[in-house]
């Protein structure tokens, strides 16, 4: 292979959270049944890779790379990594994830390789670790995104405790014991406490539901149970009351790295993390809860969410800061006929939001509104937009 640059085609994640409008009209296809097109992922994970297209035909990537490591990923990153170390995705979030946290690399080895001397299969529902990796990650909000984001200060967190009668016991043990006990007390209260503690919450939610703002965590309540009032309560929803409940704009971001509680409540963004499936969850799914094992994990402090809004390098890009070597990711906002010269120092991943985009280097590729490309380590390349250009740039820092 003597091409650096190839258009790439990712994988759409059916997930039920998901929304069924905003990514069939981003890839420009129909969705008549409503189907729900959460993700769109685009990298080397062993259970959705993208493909490339060569002159030869369609090639996996995670292949493509296998075979030709150095040439594709560099040689700095096939050292450090051995793989493509991020995964690159666009979600339509409808309905809230669940409330979350990624382990570090160091745990996840760990964890990982006691559930493989227990003999537990890697698709077992009540697996923990996929992987050995870490999963921290970075997003950029491509519309009003709504998000669960660690917890809040302690002043704040006090405040609410003894504002809320359901939490007025709660108040003395995070008073007296602080964010560990705390939280082990909810994660770890028998569901009947559970129930007795939130059905008054959420009845009180859905009955003034027409009312609520969205700054308000009762409107996420009612949001997460409709008109529907269950016999028993997730205790995710103590998370909502417990946790900053953030509202980025467009264009704006965020770090999460290992330890950090969170979840995605509503909204169009793009996300970049380590190439990791590891996730343990704290409420808000059906899927597997691990609570022992989830609060070896958490950082029981408060949080000062800090929103990121890019940093312009003056070459076209809005730089957004990441807290680890694996990934970097940068905006493209170029005016029509705005043109400028890069050299990837790894594998790069180009996706159009917005507009079209012509790629020149080893040789000349276009894409456009839903399509990506893949750009080899030690390429000298020019992007220049035919039209007003939103893109994005997953790359190796």
């Amino acid at each position: 292979m003597q091409e650096k640059i190839f258009k790439l085609k990712g994988k759409v994640m059916h997930y039920a959270w998901g929304g069924d409008r905003f990514i069939p009209q981003w890839l420009g296809i129909n969705n008549p049944d409503h189907k729900p097109f959460a993700e769109y992922w685009m990298g080397a994970h062993p259970s959705a890779s993208s493909t490339i297209n060569t002159h030869t035909g369609p090639i996996n990537l995670q292949d493509a790379i296998r075979e030709m490591p150095a040439f594709i990923l560099g040689e700095k990153v096939y050292e450090s990594y051995g793989e493509l170390p991020f995964l690159f995705k666009i979600l339509d979030v409808r309905d809230a994830l669940s409330i979350q946290v990624h382990p570090s690399k160091t745990a996840a080895a760990k964890g990982f390789d006691a559930e493989d001397i227990m003999g537990k299969p890697i698709n077992a529902k009540d697996r923990n670790y996929k992987d050995r990796n870490h999963k921290p990650e970075i997003m950029v909000a491509l519309s009003d995104f709504w998000l669960l984001h660690g917890f809040l200060q302690q002043i704040e967190l006090q405040k609410r405790l003894d504002s809320i009668k359901a939490f007025n016991d709660l108040a003395g043990i995070f008073r007296e014991k602080g964010y560990k006990a705390f939280y082990k007390e909810v994660m770890q209260m028998p569901q009947e406490k559970v129930d007795y503690m939130l059905l008054p919450l959420v009845k009180s939610a859905l009955k003034r539901k027409k009312t609520l703002a969205k700054e308000d965590p009762d409107y996420w309540v009612a949001k997460y149970y409709l008109d529907k009032i269950p016999t028993h309560i997730d205790r995710g929803i103590f998370s909502i009351y417990f946790f900053n409940l953030l509202h980025l704009k467009k264009g704006e971001g965020i770090f999460q790295g290992a330890g950090l509680p969170h979840a995605y409540l509503e909204g169009k963004n793009i996300e970049l993390m380590a190439n990791s499936d590891n996730v343990l969850r704290a409420g808000l799914t059906p899927k597997h809860i691990d609570v022992p094992e989830l609060l070896k994990h958490v950082i029981f402090k408060g949080t000062d969410p800090r929103i990121l809004k890019g940093i312009d390098d003056g070459k076209g890009n809005l730089v957004y800061e990441s807290a680890v070597p694996d990934f970097g990711i940068s905006a493209l906002k170029l005016k029509k006929e705005e043109c400028h010269q890069y050299i990837s120092t790894s594998s790069e991943i180009i996706v159009v939001i917005e507009g079209i985009a012509e790629l020149k280097g080893s040789r000349k590729l276009t894409i456009k509104r839903g399509e990506a490309a893949l750009i080899c380590a030690g390429e000298n390349y020019t992007i220049k937009s035919k039209e007003k250009l939103l893109a994005f740039k997953a790359f190796v820092p």
